[in-house]
């Protein structure tokens, strides 16, 4: 993977989160559960907190803090991207960064993280998250894919050009 695809690859992760986040924030009211199918509503709310609403009541009130902290682990993740020697863990990496500069993006602009999908089962929610909590996750599992003692026997070594 080249550099070039490296930033597509973030570039593609935050539009695609900016544009669905955009699309739910003018078609969805908070507080309404919109089904989808059976186990799956669209659901707009906000996060002030970390992932899955975790910190939220320490952090609300302090997006800019949440930001760059955000920011700082992102800008290492980002530097761990174009060091990454292998296909797999850049594009994870590459996910993470994309995903994370979404959500530094909701921050900034509102505060909150806008999230609109909202999975369950039964009367149990799983929290509800966004697009760049999917690539943030995707991006995760490549990284640790790319770990796996098989996969680096079978996988070249990227040129450093």
């Amino acid at each position: 993977m080249t550099k070039a695809m490296l930033i597509s690859l973030i570039a593609a992760a935050v539009v695609a989160d900016q544009l669905t986040k955009a699309a739910a924030l003018s078609l969805l009211s908070q507080g309404t559960a919109v089904p989808v199918f059976p186990s799956f509503n669209l659901s707009l709310g906000f996060n002030t907190g970390a992932s899955f609403g975790m910190m939220g009541g320490i952090m609300a009130g302090k997006p800019l803090l949440m930001a760059a902290l955000t920011g700082a682990l992102t800008t290492a993740f980002a530097v761990m991207a174009f060091r990454a020697q292998h296909a797999l863990e850049r594009a994870g990496f590459a996910l993470v960064v994309g995903g994370a500069l979404g959500n530094i993006i909701d921050r900034l602009r509102q505060g909150a993280v806008t999230d609109f999908l909202d999975f369950y089962w039964r009367d149990w929610h799983w929290p509800t998250f966004n697009v760049a909590d999917t690539a943030i996750t995707l991006g995760a599992v490549l990284i640790l894919a790319a770990s796996l003692p098989v996969r680096r026997r079978k996988e070249p070594v990227l040129d450093q050009s």
